[in-house]
């Protein structure tokens, strides 16, 4: 198995840490200069892409690679790998075998708090799921055009060492917002970057939810990351009163269940299914706090 990642954040390093030994190569992308040793502690061979053509360094390696993982979101309403490497993955990546690529759970919208599968209705409201929506549909279709099975895997909101309620507790930052029946779906990075790794070395394709077993409300949360460590949880702030970013608003506007009963079934067996499982286990080991970069980096906490 020879792997290039298309935007090697938080999500694809996990991925590259997880395949390291495995694979018999893994290549990486960055926009920055300054995350290339990053790349290259994970095993990586790091390659620079700011959305522009590939460049020769990434050809070179684009056309051994058999399998290609995107992590990388739309930018002004596109995709940036469809928009610069489609051409190249349909006539200059001869081993190509399978492509994973990353999208959000966000492209369901608002459900009122009922459950979705892959088979449920897609409203995004946002404009960002929207685009991801059409990233999406751009990257089934080049599959089926180029002949080799896509799989899709709808994240939920991601969570693990470096970016987790225990940081956030720990950072003075988590907040306890209530809103009557609002539930979230969380997924740990590792379990991420597992199931690239199943449905990669088993060549499936489709459309796949990769989230917990146990949607719940975002207070639950706080609360119990708050016991593990023993200090007294933020007090309860109404939702009405919370001062959320424009960002933390829309994923409020947003009230759905996840199920991942479609990627169970291909015999995909979570390490993280919920998040007493998870913050018991990171709180244990020790590993909550992440290496400095991942805390530098974290764009989205979960709270």
């Amino acid at each position: 198995m020879r792997i290039f990642i298309f935007g090697a954040g938080y999500s694809g390093r996990a991925f590259a840490r997880r395949m390291a030994g495995r694979a018999e190569w893994i290549a990486g992308t960055t926009r920055s200069e300054g995350k290339l040793d990053a790349l290259s502690r994970d095993g990586m061979r790091p390659v620079l892409f700011d959305g522009a053509a590939p460049s020769p360094e990434a050809q070179a390696l684009l056309a051994g690679t058999t399998h290609l993982v995107v992590s990388a979101g739309p930018q002004n309403g596109e995709d940036p790998v469809l928009a610069a490497a489609r051409e190249t993955i349909l006539a200059a990546m001869p081993a190509l075998e399978w492509i994973g690529y990353l999208s959000t759970v966000g492209v369901y919208g608002d459900h009122d708090g009922a459950w979705v599968t892959e088979d449920g209705e897609c409203r995004p409201s946002a404009q960002r799921s929207t685009e991801r929506l059409k990233a999406e549909a751009g990257w089934l279709d080049l599959g089926r055009e180029r002949g080799v099975p896509v799989a899709v895997l709808r994240l939920s909101g991601i969570y693990g060492p470096g970016r987790n309620a225990l940081v956030n507790l720990a950072g003075g930052t988590a907040k306890r917002v209530i809103r009557e029946g609002q539930v979230f779906n969380r997924i740990h990075v590792a379990d991420i970057a597992a199931a690239l790794e199943h449905l990669g070395t088993r060549g499936l394709g489709g459309i796949y939810n990769v989230t917990d077993d146990r949607p719940c409300p975002p207070q639950d949360v706080i609360t119990f990351a708050a016991s593990l460590m023993g200090v007294a949880p933020p007090p309860e702030v109404p939702f009405e009163e919370a001062a959320l970013s424009p960002m933390a608003l829309s994923f409020w506007g947003e009230n759905k269940r996840v199920s991942n009963a479609k990627i169970r079934q291909t015999g995909f067996d979570f390490g993280y299914p919920d998040y007493e499982t998870a913050l018991t286990r990171m709180w244990r080991e020790d590993d909550w706090r992440g290496e400095p970069d991942e805390i530098r980096t974290t764009r989205r906490k979960l709270v």
